[in-house]
């Protein structure tokens, strides 16, 4: 299979010839490089037209006319590959020697799925290797890797982010069915969006191993590098009821849109966003829950009953005591 990388590049000199590196020495070498630089002001051109000159493959560089911002520069790379299989690259990490082979022999032993990603190292600005793993960050442990193989991957990314662009591939074919990328989804970007589609569909599967190292900087434009705290009782008892409520109602408004924008793709039913459904009704309600704590026990207890809160989080007991007693 032909295999193209795509790789949208702003401002990356610091870290792009690692990265190029890496591309250049995997063990399965790729059919081209294509790169749409989003009108960057320093020498990543220059890097990349150097690079061009003597590299083992076709390199394609498209400048921007205007700053499209990653969502829609990643949509427009991907559109220009002309591969079966397409690896989406960022500028600032660096890939094992054997990532492009390993995710090739995935998809060509899977044919009933159309993507794949991976767990990463992470690394700092000087390239040291972090003590934990991408998936640290985001929980995706065993138990949800387990969730996600019995055919429930959309049950893992209803609730948390877990694809990470910098370790996708996905066939081109699927093109059709994924674009155009919306661009109204907060933070379902380019790659959140294709995972979310693709996972509701069940088309589109894991390696649990590290294929490169992702880097973590203050530069980055979108990124996972850091672990966040779960949210405390004693964080819920000191916030006001209105602060409260604003992130409640903006993820029920965001899940809406999601769900409408999921539902317009061939092959996806209001049945199998049934999950996704109970969960934006879940935070409407919750959003909706009145001043008077008395007034709340009657509707907070019927989501308890529901399995709703459990839906929405793995610490089911910190919202709802939080929404009994904030």
């Amino acid at each position: 299979m032909r295999v193209s990388v795509a790789m949208c590049t702003y401002n990356g000199e610091r870290y792009l010839t690692q990265q190029l590196a890496s591309i250049a020495q995997q063990s399965e070498p790729v059919s081209e490089l294509v790169v749409c630089d989003d009108r960057s002001k320093d020498r990543t051109l220059e890097i990349l037209e150097e690079f061009a000159r003597n590299a083992p493959f076709p390199v394609h560089i498209h400048e921007n006319e205007v700053n499209l911002g990653s969502t829609k520069n990643f949509e427009k790379c991907l559109l220009l590959c002309k591969g079966d299989i397409l690896i989406l690259c960022d500028q600032d990490d660096v890939w094992g020697v054997d990532k492009v082979r390993s995710q090739v022999e995935f998809l060509a032993g899977r044919p009933e799925l159309d993507a794949v990603f991976s767990d990463a190292n992470l690394i700092d600005d000087d390239g040291t290797k972090l003590p934990h793993r991408l998936w640290d960050n985001f929980g995706f442990n065993q138990a949800r890797q387990a969730v996600w193989q019995a055919g429930n991957a959309k049950e893992v990314l209803f609730r948390n982010y877990v694809v990470t662009g910098a370790t996708l591939a996905i066939r081109r074919s699927v093109l059709d069915l994924l674009t155009p990328f919306p661009t109204h989804l907060g933070p379902y970007i380019h790659d959140a969006w294709m995972a979310l589609a693709l996972g509701v569909l069940n088309k589109i599967g894991f390696i649990d191993q590290p294929l490169l190292s992702y880097r973590v900087h203050a530069s980055q434009q979108v990124g996972f590098g850091q672990k966040s705290d779960p949210v405390t009782m004693k964080d819920r008892w000191s916030r006001g009821r209105k602060e409260k409520m604003a992130p409640i109602l903006s993820r029920s408004s965001l899940l809406k849109n999601v769900y409408h924008a999921l539902l317009a793709i061939d092959g996806i039913t209001p049945a199998s966003l049934q999950g996704l459904a109970n969960l934006q009704k879940h935070f409407e309600i919750r959003a909706g829950l009145p001043s008077n704590r008395l007034l709340r026990v009657a509707p907070v207890f019927r989501e308890l009953v529901s399995g709703r809160y459990v839906l929405s989080s793995e610490h089911w007991w910190l919202p709802f005591l939080g929404d009994l007693l904030e």
